[in-house]
């Protein structure tokens, strides 16, 4: 590397063993994280149904809190003051963003955050509408939304409300 003028960091750089289903070895450093994305062994399919172990990439652990911070920043559910759609307004290119980036690959590492959002519009509801002060009724009420407009808010296309 020295020749092409690059410097490798002492402590960012080692060898990773890249585990897929045919080799069995055990090695210390099976995984590395580039870009937000953890590549390790994962479980994967193929097209014919057949699961085996795949090297493959998906968002990285530091990522997820990263991302798990900024929703709890955005105190959606104390945001009674607004509507629904200004709340679609805001959240959604940023959630379109992660998706796009981050879901590229093993998109259900993602749902967790996603579910974590959908909790936070439960509780929005929940507080701006006195009807729906219980978890049924506000339940209830997000799949109605759903049921009328599948695209309101973006996560809605790969995590449902309130079917977890």
């Amino acid at each position: 590397m020295a020749e092409v003028g690059l410097q490798l960091h002492p402590d960012k750089t080692r060898i990773v063993y890249c585990k897929d289903s045919r080799r069995r070895e055990d090695f210390e450093d099976t995984s590395f994280t580039l870009l937000g994305d953890t590549f390790q062994p994962r479980i994967a399919r193929r097209r014919d149904g057949v699961k085996f172990t795949g090297f493959l990439p998906a968002i990285s652990k530091d990522a997820l809190k990263r991302i798990g911070k900024q929703v709890r920043s955005w105190r959606l559910h104390r945001r009674t003051n607004c509507t629904a759609v200004e709340l679609a307004r805001v959240i959604n290119p940023v959630v379109r963003g992660w998706m796009a980036y981050y879901g590229a690959f093993y998109r259900s590492a993602l749902y967790p955050v996603l579910y974590r959002i959908n909790t936070y519009l439960l509780r929005w509801v929940m507080k701006k509408y006195k009807r729906l002060r219980t978890w049924k009724a506000a339940i209830q009420a997000m799949k109605d939304a759903l049921r009328r407009h599948p695209e309101f808010f973006a996560h809605w296309v790969w995590v449902k409300p309130a079917l977890r």
